[in-house]
């Protein structure tokens, strides 16, 4: 099949490009990199600087130039209802044209959208979550323009025609899979994240001696714009507080907002990464980091593991939502319970091969693809 992805979000479409090559089809990703990360892709749709009028224009007439190449696929999959950068008024015409000269079309939910917000915000779904403690709403600046975009605004009204329109809808994480389903029951799919081991995982045997004198070295990906949203501020606290509890025993290795290629050199450095605190899953940096060895402190929620059909496997230490709860499980699990280290690797490594090797995954699109 010939096969189209349009837009990117943390490496999932050229993965998953990846393993449907592997598969024998002819996959195109356009994307503009998801932003300063920096990611491959195939045709580059980035950007100049934004608040500009002559900006808007060449970008206007760069998708035009691209536009008539992007008929005649087979399949074409969108990473978000917000596939391009552009105000979300303007998105729908390009949707229709990708609808009309292409054959089945798919939608991502691989992240912040409509049905993620109105779910989230119902402080029913979810025990907490990007939105919700309990009962209780949280509150940062970030949440209010994801509420005015995507529940009342622009993006979600073109988000709901999408989701009505498409052939079908894939959900990369539980979370998603509970926002979707219940509103698109026969047209949602969870597929797991797609994730390819590019590089040989960690030497465990001599990394578990080197744990039992050495420091641990703990990994941090900060975004400052969302660090509230996401939690690293909390996390990025208790680490704190346990260095200087543990002082040489441990280190602290900080990324913000670095290209995927520093940041990956950074992550390969380290023992243990922060990721997620307000996730019942790990994302993709959390599986990339699985997959060679690294054990992940973050979403590792029962309710994940079920939607997998895991029922031995449980590599990734999770914490609930709280400062204290991240001080805590890293103290007993990493910092007082070394010898656990070896087995967390190990367990890590073949939980990502199980469920998340980038050609099993892209089975599962194409079968996915050919049924619907």
């Amino acid at each position: 099949m010939r096969i189209l992805l349009l837009g990117e979000y943390s490496n999932v479409h050229w993965t998953l490009a990846e393993g449907l090559r592997a598969l024998g089809h002819d996959v195109t990703v356009v994307s503009d990199g998801d932003g300063w990360k920096d990611y491959p892709r195939d045709i580059n749709l980035k950007r100049g600087p934004l608040n500009s009028k002559l900006s808007t224009l060449n970008y206007l007439s760069r998708l035009a130039c691209v536009f008539p190449r992007l008929r005649g696929y087979d399949i074409v999959q969108i990473i978000n209802p917000v596939f391009l950068d552009l105000r979300a008024e303007r998105i729908w015409p390009f949707y229709q044209y990708l609808r009309r000269h292409n054959g089945r079309v798919f939608m991502g939910a691989f992240g912040i959208d409509h049905y993620w917000v109105k779910v989230g915000m119902d402080c029913k779904t979810f025990r907490y979550s990007d939105f919700n403690i309990g009962s209780q709403l949280r509150d940062y600046p970030f949440m209010h323009t994801m509420i005015e975009d995507w529940l009342t605004g622009p993006k979600g009204e073109l988000n709901q025609r999408i989701a009505d329109d498409c052939d079908g809808i894939i959900t990369g994480l539980y979370e998603y899979e509970m926002c979707y389903r219940p509103f698109f029951p026969d047209k949602t799919r969870f597929i797991p994240f797609p994730i390819k081991r590019t590089t040989p995982a960690p030497n465990i045997p001599s990394m578990a001696d080197e744990y039992k004198g050495g420091a641990l070295r703990f990994f941090i990906g900060i975004q400052r714009s969302r660090s509230s949203y996401k939690g690293t501020d909390i996390m990025l606290c208790a680490l704190e507080r346990l260095k200087e509890k543990y002082g040489n025993r441990m280190e602290i290795i900080q990324a913000e907002n670095v290209p995927f290629e520093d940041y990956q050199h950074m992550m390969n450095s380290s023992h243990v990464l922060l990721d997620q605190l307000y996730s019942y899953t790990p994302g993709m940096n959390a599986l990339l980091a699985m997959s060679k060895g690294i054990v992940v402190v973050g979403g590792g929620e029962e309710e994940q593991y079920q939607l997998l059909d895991e029922h031995e496997l449980r590599p990734i230490i999770n914490v609930q939502p709280t400062e204290q709860d991240v001080y805590d499980q890293i103290e007993q699990r990493l910092l007082s319970g070394r010898e656990n280290i070896h087995q967390l690797q190990q367990d890590s490594i073949e939980y990502v091969h199980r469920h998340h090797d980038y050609i099993k995954v892209a089975q599962q699109y194409e079968d996915f693809f050919t049924a619907s």
